[in-house]
């Protein structure tokens, strides 16, 4: 790459599918001046590296209006908006389906029901009828429906038909033949004139509906970056020439002193230069423990100061800092292009012109071999051919079985965001979890205890709670939580916290003194009484409290996180279905590798920031090829973007919702197997729905054509073809239905949950 590029971000309207973008950066990449095109479907974005002064960025522009798909540039620095794709697309189904529903009970019910059919000819007329027909359907083609034209005629006349082209044939062939039976009946062989206004306004309102279907299950596009990019205040205190002043956070540099009051967000990335505090990093880091902040230490941004006043130095702004990189590697893992392609897309790209060819094919025969039946018959085989083939079944195979299982899912608690996930999850190979809040309870419990005097243990513990009661650390709080929030506290006076040690004071006469070792033995306090308690905390990675009474060490605590109820299960059941699980962590290596063995994971990764976790997925791709990533946290945003499927729990972080593909409602971990087994059945029944589809289309085709009419056998009128038309997508939605019935294994109830065993310890 050139040293003198530049990055350029561009707005691509019309990418709907995997197809469509690929399409559009083969027309990036064929750009003199582009050295690199990165498109993010769900954003409906493109960065380009272009040659600076080249001119490059038009000339894209250009090239992606020419192969159907106009662009604009934008800035890339402003969250991405919402395309208003899903009401656009509601508002056409609904104004479709209006104009359509008459159209049916004119033509279809005139078929199916007597009393409709008496009623029509008394009150209308059959020519009266036709005309309204043909004033509706054309309004549907021309309104709702000119879409399908406008996209599909280009993409012919580009030669890379899509669905779009195939809807356009169909229903135009469709709505010609039925406009010459009304206005022309006399060019039409006797016995042949007949309309299909309602196989046309029948194919765009389905077709319409599968796309509303399919918009809403792509989720809200860049709300992971909005939600992100939400972390940073937008103004900050900074003091300049001795004064402290308001700014944006825009005008903040580099070397700026910055004053951060208790309960503010930090800013920018920086240092401590004064004060002391504690500060929330689960941003960050994933873990639930506030970090101790003394002079030189190191803030992030986005972080949320504890109680203490802070003064800082920036040390960077900007898209340097750690939240701007965030953002960045969620934009670039959306970007990301996932290898499979949709299926129907694949299948039209050749279906379409081999109809068109077949179709032309049977009206040059029919005129070559059968010249008595003239230029009607040849044209009500053509026609026939377009109808049976007109993609109504293949349109509805993917969508209708898409919301089938999306409706059985929420039942379930399962939220598919993106459609795309349900295909992807269906090969996933290994699970990756992150750890705190995800597999464990996502909050420091006191876990292990030990007293030198056991009969004693309720007095120390009243002794240690009433001293940690003012404190807002989070050991202090499990302790606290150990006996009761409720119960009654000692008075305590003389209480000295040492920041990141411990905290002493008075309690009913006695001296208190709580901390870690290091504290104890700064106190001369004597431990080995506790050599084996704490030999054992240690080796299964909890952090411990000592507890000292008078110069006399009385007590120990291991506090940890918890697991959740149904890990254990989780992991089990993912293994059942031949899935590896792996396990994907912030925290220590000895308290990652204590939870990896207590639930059987195969692969732990720990001590890793965000950026590692990414990298731990490519390695894990490597070897297993597709990764499913599950977390709740901000700081898994990014894992959760570049996996292939990113699963988030509901009880986590808006971000971590909006960067993931799938959201299971609650923090059950069996919506994890449940989503497996919900995309197996549905991508198994999708695949049943386009084999039918086209393989019922490919057996009428020639019966369509006139193949067996040669031999003595029926022709297949355009009528018959649009009731075959018909059947193969009744049949197709009452497969999809049968989705409805999934069995999947209940989720414990909450009685359950409690019944057992709440929480164990790690």
């Amino acid at each position: 790459m050139s040293d003198t590029s530049t990055s350029v971000t561009l707005h691509v309207d019309g990418m709907s599918c995997a197809s469509c973008m690929a399409r559009v950066e083969r027309a990036f990449e064929g750009v003199p001046g582009v050295f690199s095109a990165v498109v993010n479907l769900t954003e409906g974005t493109a960065r380009l590296e272009v040659a600076e002064g080249s001119g490059a960025a038009i000339s894209a522009l250009r090239a992606a209006s020419a192969a159907g798909y106009p662009a604009r540039l934008i800035d890339a620095d402003a969250a991405p908006h919402e395309t208003g794709e899903e009401q656009v697309l509601f508002r056409r189904t609904l104004i479709a389906l209006i104009l359509t529903l008459p159209v049916l009970v004119l033509e279809m019910g005139s078929h199916a029901v007597p009393a409709i059919h008496m009623w029509v000819q008394n009150a209308l007329g059959q020519s009266q009828s036709h005309l309204i027909q043909f004033v509706l359907t054309t309004l549907v083609l021309a309104w709702p429906g000119r879409g399908f034209f406008t996209s599909g005629v280009p993409s012919l006349l580009r030669r890379a038909p899509d669905m779009n082209a195939l809807v356009a044939i169909g229903t135009s062939a469709a709505w010609g033949y039925s406009t010459v039976a009304v206005f022309l009946p006399g060019l039409l062989p006797v016995g042949s004139v007949a309309v299909y206004f309602e196989a046309a306004a029948g194919i765009v309102t389905l077709i319409l509906l599968g796309r509303t279907l399919e918009a809403r299950a792509k989720g809200k596009t860049g709300a992971a970056v909005r939600a992100l990019l939400a972390l940073r205040p937008d103004t900050a205190r900074v003091e300049r020439d001795g004064q402290i002043v308001e700014m944006a956070i825009g005008e903040i540099v580099r070397g700026d002193v910055l004053h951060i009051g208790p309960g503010e967000r930090i800013p920018v990335d920086g240092t401590v230069t004064d004060g002391r505090s504690f500060v929330d990093e689960s941003m960050l880091t994933g873990e639930p423990k506030p970090v101790a902040k003394d002079p030189g230490g190191p803030l992030v941004g986005g972080a949320v100061n504890g109680n203490g006043a802070l003064v800082m130095q920036t040390t960077a702004v900007g898209e340097a800092t750690v939240l701007a990189q965030i953002v960045e590697m969620v934009r670039a893992a959306q970007s990301t292009r996932l290898p499979v392609q949709s299926l129907v897309n694949q299948i039209t790209a050749y279906f379409v012109p081999v109809v068109m060819v077949i179709a032309a094919l049977t009206v040059t025969l029919w005129l070559m071999l059968a010249p008595n039946a003239g230029l009607g018959a040849a044209m009500a085989a053509g026609v026939a051919v377009l109808i049976v083939a007109c993609p109504c079944a293949m349109g509805l195979a993917t969508p209708t079985s898409i919301v089938v299982a999306m409706g059985r899912a929420a039942q379930l608690g399962v939220l598919f965001r993106r459609g795309q996930a349900l295909q992807s999850l269906e090969g996933v190979s290994v699970v990756a979890f992150d750890k705190t809040g995800t597999l464990t309870m996502g909050k420091p419990t006191v876990v292990s205890q030990w007293y030198a005097t056991p009969s004693d243990a309720q007095y120390i513990l009243a002794l240690a709670a009433a001293l940690e009661s003012k404190s807002e650390h989070p050991v202090a709080r499990a302790i606290v939580t150990l006996q009761g929030e409720g119960a009654a506290k000692d008075e305590t006076s003389d209480v000295t916290a040492h920041p990141g040690r411990g905290l002493s004071g008075l309690v009913a006469g006695r001296d208190v003194l709580i901390g870690g070792p290091a504290l104890m033995e700064e106190r001369g306090i004597d431990l080995s009484a506790t050599d084996a308690a704490y030999a054992e905390i240690q080796a299964q990675g909890q952090t411990s409290a000592f507890v000292a009474v008078d110069g006399v060490v009385a007590a120990l605590f291991g506090v940890a996180d918890a697991l959740k109820s149904d890990a254990k299960d989780t992991v089990a059941d993912l293994h059942a279905q031949g899935i590896k699980v792996a396990m994907i962590s912030g925290d220590a290596e000895a308290a990652a590798q204590r939870v990896g063995r207590e639930l059987g994971i195969d692969t732990v990764v720990a001590e890793v920031l965000p950026e590692g976790k990414v990298a731990a997925l490519g390695q894990l791709r490597e070897a297993e090829s597709r990764v499913a990533f599950v977390g709740d946290g901000i700081n898994d945003a990014p894992a959760l973007a570049a996996a292939d499927v990113g699963i988030a729990l509901g009880s986590g972080t808006d971000v971590a919702i909006e960067s993931a593909d799938v959201v299971l409602r609650s923090a059950d971990l069996a919506g994890v197997t449940n989503a497996i087994t919900l995309s197996r059945s549905a991508m198994r029944n999708i695949r049943q729905n386009l084999f039918w589809a086209f393989a019922y289309n490919v057996m009428l085709i020639p019966v369509a054509a006139g193949v067996l009419y040669a031999f003595g056998g029926p022709l297949l009128s355009p009528q018959l073809a649009a009731g075959a038309m018909a059947l193969s997508s009744i049949f197709v939605l009452g497969n999809a239905l049968r989705l409805r019935f999934i069995g999947l294994p209940a989720a414990p109830s909450q009685t359950e949950r409690t019944s057992a065993s709440s929480a164990q310890p790690v």
